[in-house]
């Protein structure tokens, strides 16, 4: 392989060590990485003290989240910039006292330093933490490699250096190509998440088809930042043959469950099954749908819990959704009544008292009341009723309309009855024997 990476690594690293021996025979390179370790303790130890007094005084500003985030980010790299100062300080001083004979390290630090702070400080714009961190340490890395004067040997290197199987790309090419489909991703995910919150304010589109539309534009972006990447770079696309034999064998085996989840989601958005905020049980979770994603379904439950169900199981699993045609859902509770009470006046009684309930529909869909049965202890009723608001709970409802029964029935004297039993123990009479006395 012409330019072996590896027989160039290897130079540069000799190199590297020569040159790190040289120059650690000099006593003046020695003091200055003495100063440059003496100046980092008090700046670690000011900072300690000094961040969380700034950081407090700084979460006092409301209404500019963006802002917050750069000066937070900038509190809690004060030893950067307080070693920075020190450093200057130093520089400054050993140049008016001529010790040590050169303290081009000294700046050189100063420098670095504050090139770290102002690195990182910037990278607190890209959301992605990863994205942020790779940005961050090939800025620091260019501009160290700017200080030591050691840009042009390092472009050197990377242009001539060529890794690859079959088709052979330099270090460079591949770095730029990295960063290119960096930023194109990037620009799409912006630009996707724009388009996604404006689709969202469209009144007229159902909740559904707001998100298969958010949805489809993300992926058609991602898409295009794809290609437009592959096209700037002049790359084959012969050359992605094996890349796209290795993901055929990775559907195959391991993420079938992945598409089928995608392709499920894709089919509940399209027939509008479920959609964001509708009132669903499956199996034995209870809640209301917050978030249709490409993989899972995300259901808050009323203990607050957020469930991540699979697109799947929505597709293969029997779903009972609350508000699928209306949001009009009807309960029943029953209850029973002493015999001695007016069947017709229970059942006038109960009407009124579900009525009162602020929850109970009383627009269009009426409470009823069914006498059931003769009961063993009571006469039976059903109360059946309806509300327009599941997603707030059941069972509180069932609980506020047993709770009025309870008072109507309390102030209109009717007796709810509770079962009596009758325990009868016999005791058997046994025969005694008879005793005679002898004379």
């Amino acid at each position: 392989m012409e330019n072996s990476f590896i027989d160039k690594l290897d130079v540069y690293l000799y190199e590297l060590r020569d040159f790190a021996i040289g120059q650690l025979g000099d006593a003046s390179m020695l003091y200055q990485l003495a100063i440059i370790a003496a100046m980092f303790a008090p700046a670690w130890f000011l900072s300690l003290r000094v961040e969380p007094k700034l950081e407090a005084r700084a979460r006092l500003i409301k209404g500019m989240p963006g802002l917050l985030r750069f000066i937070v980010a900038f509190m809690r790299r004060m030893e950067w910039l307080f070693f920075a100062l020190f450093l200057g300080i130093a520089y400054v001083l050993t140049d008016a006292i001529g010790w040590p004979s050169r303290n081009y390290l000294i700046f050189s630090f100063m420098l670095l330093s504050g090139a770290w702070l102002l690195v990182t400080v910037v990278s607190q714009a890209i959301r992605s933490r990863l994205v942020g961190r790779i940005f961050a340490w090939v800025a620091w890395i260019y501009v160290a490699a700017t200080i030591f004067g050691i840009k042009d040997e390092f472009s050197t290197y990377l242009e001539t250096t060529t890794v690859g199987f079959g088709d052979k790309y330099t270090l460079a090419f591949i770095s730029r190509g990295i960063i290119l489909f960096g930023v194109v991703l990037w620009l799409s995910a912006v630009l996707g998440g724009f388009a996604e919150r404006r689709i969202n304010r469209i009144d007229e589109l159902t909740p559904s088809l707001r998100v298969l539309i958010g949805k489809i534009v993300r992926i058609i972006l991602i898409v295009l930042a794809f290609t437009i990447g592959l096209s700037t770079l002049s790359i084959n696309l012969t050359a992605l043959t094996i890349l796209s034999g290795a993901v055929g064998v990775g559907l195959g085996f391991g993420l079938q469950k992945v598409v089928s989840n995608f392709i499920s989601g894709i089919i509940i958005l399209m027939d509008q099954s479920i959609k964001p905020g509708d009132t669903i049980t499956l199996g034995e979770t209870f809640g209301w749908i917050r978030e249709l994603r490409a993989r899972f379904v995300s259901v808050v439950t009323r203990d607050g819990r957020e469930y991540l169900i699979p697109n799947e199981d929505f597709i293969t699993h029997e779903v009972i959704n609350w508000s699928f045609s209306d949001r009009y859902v009807r309960l029943d509770v029953f209850f029973g009544v002493a015999y001695d009470s007016d069947p017709h006046e229970v059942t006038r009684l109960a009407i009124d008292a579900a009525s009162k309930v602020s929850r109970v529909d009383n627009s269009g869909k009426l409470p009823v009341c069914w006498m059931k049965e003769f009961g063993d202890s009571s006469l039976n009723f059903v109360l059946r009723f309806w509300i327009d608001d599941p997603q707030k709970g059941l069972t509180n409802i069932r609980g506020q309309v047993l709770l009025a029964l309870w008072d109507t029935f309390k102030e209109h004297d009717i007796k709810i009855p509770f079962p009596h039993r009758e325990v009868i123990l016999r005791t058997p009479v046994e025969d005694k024997p008879v005793t005679t006395m002898a004379d």
